[in-house]
């Protein structure tokens, strides 16, 4: 090939491009590698091309020549990122990062021991500065993590130092960090009392236990999209404004803070409520209450520290009360959106179906007393 010439492989046809398709790639020279839009990209791949100075072009059809210059050129950094420092890839062995990854090895080993990872499930981050983020590997077990084999990468998932591949996941930590200036470390895991409500769409009720007001409160719960693609990652973008937790649906939890081990505590937090409240609702007995002013009063504490809260917001009160238990034993609801509506996710014409039946049968036992 001669130089300056353009060559594509296209990769359009793959849902996953993974390290074996980036080493083809290379050995046929190209130039560059087109991927659909809602291609999985490993991270092994993806800095294989880089390093190699493979362009990846995602979306459209497959191009050639200068159309495809210009498509790898409009999907590069955006002008947001074109104004960050260059990342600094020296800060990954200073003093300050040897001892945050020793801290992110331990909350790595808490969230195993507490059954919230699994095989290698999980993952956890810590920005360390302006455009450097600190992370756990892909596929390690969160047991078994040394400090010798954590990632450096900046905000746009690139790699730049640590001799194991980045997280896939990588990108959801991203999306906070650049949306919420005050979150220095998130936490994404696994905890099966609280996954079991991500996974039915439902949220714990509020207003039972003042740790858990204070700490974690109300708790969004965001669309499910493949993890790892950039959908996933953007799927938490409307929630964590206003929330330092969120269920991930049919997944898991991702948790945000000041520091790794307070972003931990809140997932403890929040399992450990998740947990009590299914508890206590065997035991056949009403689950008592604390009173809308007990509850004001834990939320004037909650901004005190500094800690977010959709409830501070008095447009979001119309439905979504301080405290929300709608009848004895109720521990599941439907999460509040912004404008204090329900969030439900049945697609329209099952809503349509489902208003019907009631009202049928409604209208039914009216017309039969």
């Amino acid at each position: 090939m001669r130089k300056g010439e353009v060559k594509t492989i296209d990769f359009t046809s793959q849902n996953v491009l993974v390290m074996r398709d980036a080493q083809s790639a290379l050995a046929t020279g190209a130039t560059h590698v087109q991927v659909c839009k809602r291609c999985v990209i490993t991270p092994s791949a993806r800095d294989f091309l880089r390093q190699n100075g493979i362009e990846l072009v995602i979306g459209g059809a497959a191009a050639s020549g200068s159309a495809v210059v210009a498509a790898a050129s409009s999907s590069a950094a955006s002008p947001v990122a074109a104004t960050r420092s260059p990342a600094n890839p020296r800060l990954f062995n200073t003093p300050e990062a040897e001892a945050i990854k020793l801290e992110i090895c331990a909350v790595g080993r808490k969230l195993w021991n507490r059954a919230y990872v699994d095989g290698n499930g999980g993952n956890i981050s810590y920005r360390i500065g302006p455009n450097e983020v600190l992370c756990t590997p892909t596929l390690f077990s969160k047991l078994d993590l040394t400090p010798a084999d954590l990632c450096l990468v900046d905000l746009d998932g690139v790699q730049i130092a640590g001799t194991k591949p980045r997280t896939s996941e990588i990108f959801l930590h991203l999306e906070i960090y650049k949306a919420v200036p005050e979150a220095k470390s998130c936490v994404h895991c696994h905890p099966p009392h609280a996954t079991a409500y991500a996974i039915t769409g439902r949220v714990p009720p509020n207003g039972i236990i003042p740790e858990f007001e204070v700490m974690v409160g109300k708790v969004a719960v965001s669309p499910y999209e493949t993890p790892g693609t950039a959908a996933f990652a953007q799927t938490v973008l409307p929630y964590v404004r206003e929330h330092n937790t969120v269920l991930l649906s049919n997944h898991g939890i991702i948790c945000w803070a000041d520091t790794v081990t307070h972003a931990e505590w809140y997932a403890e937090v929040l399992d450990t409520y998740c947990w009590t409240l299914m508890l206590a609702s065997q035991l056949g007995v009403p689950i008592s209450q604390i009173s809308e002013r007990q509850t004001t009063d834990l939320l004037d504490i909650k901004k005190k520290l500094g800690l977010p809260d959709s409830r501070f917001d008095p447009s979001t009160m119309k439905e979504c009360q301080l405290s929300d238990l709608d009848e004895p034993n109720s521990i599941a609801r439907l999460p509040c959106v912004r404008d204090g509506s329900t969030n439900i996710t049945a697609d329209a014409p099952e809503m349509e179906r489902l208003v019907k039946t009631v009202t049928d049968a409604v209208m039914s036992a009216m017309g039969a007393s």
